[in-house]
Order: C-alpha cells, then structure tokens, then sequence
C-alpha cells in the first residue's frame, strides 16, 4: 500500500517553475531519498505535502485521502501522522529538553502527565540520549540536536516522516550515525519517510528507492547503486559534484 501519492503536482513563484507535473509515490516502510540541485523543489514539495505550502495543481494522497481537498481540521488530524524533521532541528532554546519533547504532546493530543513522561523517556532511550532529558539547547552538540529532533519527530508515533537535510553541517562519523539511526526507527516503528539530501553518505545508507529533480521535473529515479553507476553525463556531474560529503 502507498503511505502517499503526488499526482501531476505543480508549482510556481511567479514566472519561475519550481515543481512541473512531479509524480511519485511511497510505500509503507519505504525511505525515499529526493535529490536535486539548490531551488530544484525538494522542500517546496515537503512543504506542500504537510499543507504549509499550497501547490498550483496537481494533488497529494495520503493513505488514499486527497490532503488538497481537506478543511483544517481534516488537515490537522492528519499532519498527526506526519512527523517533520526540520533541517535545523528546529529546538526551542529557552526549553528543556523534556520540555520540548512534551511540547507536540501538550499542543495536539491528551495525554496525562505520566503518559507524556513515558514517553519521553521512551524516545530518548530510542536516540540514545536518556541522560539529556534536563539539558538545555544550548548544552547539546549539533549531533545530540539532530538526535533530540529526531526523537520529537517519532514521539507522536507518525506513520510517515519528511526529512529536510537531516544530515546538514555534521561531519561524516555523525553523520553516519544519523543515518544508521534513521533506518533503525524505519524498522522499529514501521514508518515511512521522504528524505531531501544533499549528503550521498545519508542517502547510501537509508535509501530504499531515490529520485532526482531537475528544472522541476523528476529526471531520474531508481535504487542509489542504479543512478551513482549510471552512464548519464548529468548524473556523473551532480554525484561528483562537491555539494556532497564523500569522505
């Protein structure tokens, strides 16, 4: 079954075209690695997917529901089934970190105290961060952050997780563990996700299946071994190019 479908979906900022007639769709348990150079569409298409962005046509399925078509309540009953990873792990520096990781569990559900408190622990034994629960921002490492971030994102238990440069500005041990974190979550909770990277050590290890857009269109698409080894001048070009963490 498809976790999401984009149907023939279209964007543009005045006369600049960023998504033309982009179509994919991703499975339950499948991670999908989104390429594309600066402005190509990666997070415009992320954005449109959770409705912060409202695309010109086209439209976007979520389990078999078109997200496009529903009122803001139907809209916020579903983005409770998506979790989004910002690409600054977007952590509010003047709380804790439990605090933090309370915060989307006080906003959207009812949860008592104590089942908020299980769950914190619970995500954060996930990450491998327990120790962290009373930590301010600040104290942590950028890879701690990621980590942190990442365990807000799984703490309300989506079904589908959008990825925007998880791996940005680590360096490569970091981000190897980032990755290989990710594709544990996949398995241990069964999620889906739609990873937008830049980083070809991230998108080696947690690629299922991959996509490149290109002047807003989906050029190319297929397993990572598939497009790093194809005969394709443009593709050669991109994977080689240095906007990629290869050491």
């Amino acid at each position: 079954m498809d976790i999401i479908e984009i149907i023939n979906l279209s964007k543009s900022f005045d006369d600049l075209v960023v998504l033309d007639d982009v179509s994919l769709k991703v499975k339950d348990g499948e991670n999908l690695v989104v390429f594309g150079k600066s402005g190509s569409g990666k997070s415009v298409l992320l954005k449109c997917i959770v409705g912060l962005m409202e695309p010109d046509s086209g439209d976007i399925l979520f389990e078999g529901k078109s997200i496009l078509k529903m009122n803001i309540d139907e809209l916020n009953e579903v983005r409770k089934h998506i979790g989004f990873l910002f690409q600054g792990s977007a952590l509010y520096d003047s709380m804790t970190v439990r605090e933090n990781l309370e915060f989307p569990l006080v906003r959207n559900f009812n949860f008592s105290e104590k089942e908020r408190e299980e769950k914190v622990k619970a995500v954060l034994e996930k990450v491998g961060l327990s120790d962290a629960i009373d930590k301010m921002p600040a104290e942590l490492s950028g890879g701690m952050k990621k980590r942190i971030g990442l365990a807000r994102t799984i703490i309300t238990e989506p079904e589908l997780i959008l990825y925007d440069e998880p791996t940005t500005g680590l360096d490569p041990i970091t981000t190897k563990e980032i990755s290989q974190l990710v594709v544990e979550l996949q398995k241990d909770l069964k999620v889906s996700a739609i990873v937008v990277t830049h980083d070809l050590i991230c998108a080696q290890i947690v690629a299922d299946h991959a996509v490149v857009l290109k002047d807003g269109k989906i050029r190319y698409q297929g397993e990572m071994k598939q497009l790093t080894e194809a005969d394709d001048p443009f593709l050669k070009n991109f994977f080689r190019s240095e906007v990629f963490e290869t050491t």
